[in-house]
């Protein structure tokens, strides 16, 4: 498929990038910093740009894509600036206005929904550390949700840099304890299988060990 990926320079992106073109897949990055990207590849396309200002580079990426994946965050800083809400409702705009449906959003175990099912221990780190970036993440959501988009929101647990597995489980709701952890490599993967898995289209589905 032609596939844009946005947040290809991250912890998980950079995964999503191998992985997808492993898989034969056509990728686009949108990028702030080209020289981040090491893959190299004739089906791999750099378009400079960032969220949420560059709105006409984000446009020329979209052209003619099948699905957008998006892993961006803001990696290991604690404080969000606004990053999610201001820059998910531009892409959910962008993909409407060029009418590309497919949309596939990786967020955190404890966002929205997911806190309610959430074990003592990463609930605590949320309030501790994370409360800033996790409601970040849940605003933005709300256009992903409200939008005529195909869309699925992953979230994971406790991301690692450990290998791919192949073994995790996924559903709206899973019975957890402790403090859950699972691979970026692992969460890559299972990010572009829904690319063609229609299952959890217009659903947030928790992926977790």
């Amino acid at each position: 498929m032609k596939v844009l990926l946005i947040g290809a320079t991250g912890a998980t992106g950079r995964h999503l990038v191998a992985e997808a073109l492993a898989q034969g897949h056509d990728v686009t990055v949108f990028v702030r910093h080209p020289d981040r990207i090491t893959e190299r590849s004739d089906r791999l396309h750099v378009v400079t740009g960032s969220l949420p200002d560059d709105r006409a580079a984000l446009t020329t990426a979209l052209a003619g894509q099948e699905a957008v994946i998006s892993a961006l965050g803001v990696g290991n800083s604690l404080k969000s600036g606004g990053l999610m809400t201001r820059s998910l409702p531009v892409v959910v705009g962008a993909m409407e206005s060029q009418n590309v449906r497919r949309l596939i959003v990786m967020s955190g175990y404890g966002v929205g929904a997911t806190y309610q099912d959430m074990p003592v221990i990463p609930r605590v780190m949320i309030r501790l550390f994370l409360k800033d970036i996790y409601a970040d993440k849940a605003a933005s959501e709300e256009a992903v949700f409200k939008s005529h988009l195909d869309w699925t929101v992953v979230y994971a647990a406790t991301l690692t840099n450990g290998p791919r597995t192949g073994r995790y489980r996924v559903g709206e709701r899973l019975s957890l304890s402790g403090l859950p952890k699972i691979s970026r490599a692992d969460v890559a993967a299972f990010l572009l299988t829904q690319l063609t898995d229609r299952s959890n289209v217009k659903k947030g589905v928790l992926i977790a060990p």
